[in-house]
């Protein structure tokens, strides 16, 4: 729980004050009296009596009580300064902005335990170390600037980073983005980015709190948290947009499965975000946008008419757009020709409506009103107006601003003359407190992400039935490590997984007699090394006696081979199911297509268990090979339904076996009437 002194404090100290606006102690003072704080400010500094109109204490000792301390002193010097205000002033809001703890030394990490321990015994909450502040409606605690303008319906920032913050918050600024709070956690010694969600998600009020969080993470140090409260906001009515950086080459690690290769952080990272609900974000800019379109009336479908005077932009707009599967839907009728006739010979209403460089403030204003009122396949509106110089757009901007208040259908002001009419921008975002769009390419990748992010994943679900009983007792009698094959195919059997007629033999007769019971045509492969492929050890399309026996002595002979797989050979398309776990997400399910081409491709999808049939099916559909599963040129389709319900299969299993640390299922063959294993790989690891 976040202590209320640190949100609404009746008293501040600023420990290390400063007449210096340029070091942080003076300018978090300067930041704190030109802010909207009503209560007492006190300023501690050894060597001053006064500091910028505030009465001065020599040392904390010194001070009366006070709920909030703002911590601008070596990092050596605060594991006491903390010490004397917990234990004797009742202070229970900290932010600590000096450098010099655990991000440094391990002599750093123990003074910030220190601190941290001190803290939590008397109930307080600590922001920082190593950060910018924090901010909200009540008071600026931080030093960096620009302060944004504040509103409660604005965004709750969240970041780890104090310097990223600082260039996000120009840039949403700069476009008219209002904040409520600004959260710089920095080393989140005690309260993180997910203790700020808790936070939010436990004080929510629908009348009276934000409906727009910003997220800066460079770690996720416990992604279940940010999970339950990520969805828990997103169902009560906010929207969410983050940028976790750090993802790229490094994130990634060695493995010895296909899944385990598959299984980056960052891969982790978007199957945490899809299954709450988070709109992922790679750059500022990005972000910003993003957070500004939560700003505005949800888009409830995906057809956008383009509004414009200046024909470039709207074809960029459109291509834009339709690349990432939203539409411009051609307008027609009755009521499209009764609109053409408002505007000036040349224009078009096709979609893009251009209404031409001459076009004015009225045009626009019945461009609008048939958009809203007359063409239903209109789902919301981006209008793009700038200005050439030679005249000003006050009327148009004023019309654009009346709309927005009236019309049902979001309109998104898309206004890039930022020079010719910074005078006309600056009052629609000053005085009507609007949000522009300046680049209209940045303005339709943000709106494409936040449509096709989806809702959050329900967190009961129901999973197919299996034997948990089978598989404990299975997982119970295996050692660490990839299990046998009896134990692996009753482990899948148990949990109603399709897996082919298979015999494992070390005796060349037996291999014999299972020919003779099967028939041809038949697969061998080799048990005991992990890559069967790489060392020679699949022989396919066997159809006699004689290749039996031969092939049976020539695998035996690859080196670690213990016995010979065999069964009939199957015909059907070549597909991919895996897991993995990871001790901070849990288990993961990879699923796409599968043979080698999961080596090649890597075209699959990934979520966290656990994952019903309906949520594999529509990420199935997501596949850049998914008309390969419906079946091309000839090829028969993959049951889509069956397939799904075994990827909910491997999902249940998993839960009820978290011993699991890799599986793969790889491949599986698709036919339209069945979905059946034909080579799998479970790794136990207790």
């Amino acid at each position: 729980m976040i202590a209320k002194e640190l949100l609404n404090p009746h008293s501040i100290v600023v420990v290390g004050a400063s007449a210096d606006v340029a070091k942080p102690g003076g300018k978090v003072l300067k930041n704190l009296l030109n802010s909207n704080f009503k209560g007492e400010v006190y300023a501690v500094n050894p060597k001053e009596d006064e500091v910028q109109g505030v009465k001065c204490y020599k040392k904390v000792e010194d001070l009366p009580q006070v709920d909030c301390a703002i911590m601008a002193i070596a990092a050596k010097f605060c594991p006491s300064t903390v010490d004397v205000l917990a234990k004797e002033k009742g202070t229970k809001g900290y932010i600590i902005l000096s450098a010099g703890f655990s991000e440094e030394n391990a002599e750093g990490a123990a003074i910030e335990k220190h601190i941290v321990d001190t803290v939590n015994s008397v109930g307080g909450t600590l922001i920082g170390p190593n950060c910018t502040g924090f901010l909200n409606t009540n008071y600026c605690g931080a030093f960096d600037s620009p302060i944004p303008t504040l509103d409660p319906k604005g965004v709750d920032f969240i970041t780890g980073s104090g310097a990223t913050a600082v260039f996000i918050k120009e840039y949403g600024m700069t476009n008219g983005l209002t904040f409520n709070s600004v959260w710089a956690v920095g080393n989140s010694a005690q309260t993180g980015i997910e203790d700020v969600l808790e936070h939010l998600d436990n004080t929510f009020d629908p009348e009276k709190s934000s409906r727009v969080i910003m997220l800066y993470m460079e770690k996720i140090s416990n992604p279940q948290k940010m999970l339950k409260h990520s969805r828990s906001l997103i169902n009560k009515g906010c929207r969410i947009a983050a940028i976790k950086s750090g993802g790229s080459a490094a994130g990634s690690r060695a493995a010895s499965s296909h899944t385990g290769a598959l299984a980056t952080s960052d891969v982790a990272v978007d199957a945490l975000f899809r299954k709450a609900g988070i709109v992922r974000c790679h750059n500022r800019q990005e972000l910003t946008t993003v957070c500004a379109i939560f700003m505005h009336p949800e888009v409830k479908g995906k057809n956008i008419a383009v509004i414009t005077h200046a024909g470039g932009p709207a074809v960029m707009l459109t291509d834009v757009l339709s690349n990432n599967g939203l539409d411009v839907p051609h307008i027609e009728g009755p009521k499209a020709d009764e609109l053409l006739g408002k505007l000036f010979a040349g224009s078009s209403v096709g979609n893009p409506i251009d209404f031409l460089a001459t076009g004015t403030a009225e045009q626009l204003g019945y461009i609008i009103d048939a958009c809203e009122n007359d063409f239903d396949n209109i789902d919301a509106m981006a209008v793009i107006f700038g200005s050439p110089g030679l005249f000003p757009n006050w009327d148009v901007y004023e019309v654009l601003d009346q709309k927005m208040k009236t019309c049902k259908k979001p309109i998104f002001p898309i206004l890039p003359s930022i020079i010719n009419v910074k005078d006309e921008i600056a009052d629609f975002i000053t005085n009507k407190h609007r949000i522009n769009f300046p680049e209209e390419c940045v303005f339709g990748n943000a709106l494409a992400k936040v449509v096709h992010t989806p809702k959050p994943q329900p967190e009961n679900v129901e999973l197919p039935a299996i034997d948990k009983e089978r598989i404990r007792k299975v997982v119970d009698s295996c050692q660490n490590g990839y299990i046998g094959p009896d134990e692996m195919y009753e482990m899948l059997d148990a949990a109603g997984i399709a897996q082919k007629q298979i015999r494992v033999v070390d005796q060349k007769q037996q291999a014999i007699d299972f020919a003779n019971e099967v028939g041809y045509p038949l697969v061998m492969k080799v048990v005991g090394p992990v890559h069967k492929s790489d060392v020679g050890g699949v022989t396919l399309n066997v159809r006699d006696i004689e290749t039996v026996a031969s092939e049976f002595d020539r695998l035996m002979a690859i080196k670690d081979t213990y016995a010979v797989e065999m069964y009939p050979m199957l015909d059907g398309t070549e597909v991919y199911i895996g897991a993995i776990r990871d001790e901070k997400f849990g288990h993961q399910v990879f699923f796409g297509l599968g043979g080698i081409f999961i080596e090649v491709l890597k075209d699959v999808q990934s979520a966290f268990a656990p994952i019903t049939a309906g949520e594999a099916k529509e990420m199935l559909a997501n596949l850049r090979g998914y008309k390969i599963l419906e079946g091309v040129r000839g090829q028969e389709p993959v049951n889509i339904d069956i397939y799904a319900e075994q990827i909910a299969r491997v999902s249940a299993l998993v839960m009820a076996a978290p011993e699991i640390a890799e599986m793969d299922l790889n491949p599986l063959l698709g036919t339209p009437k069945a979905v059946v294993a034909v080579d799998a790989r479970i790794r136990i690891e207790k």
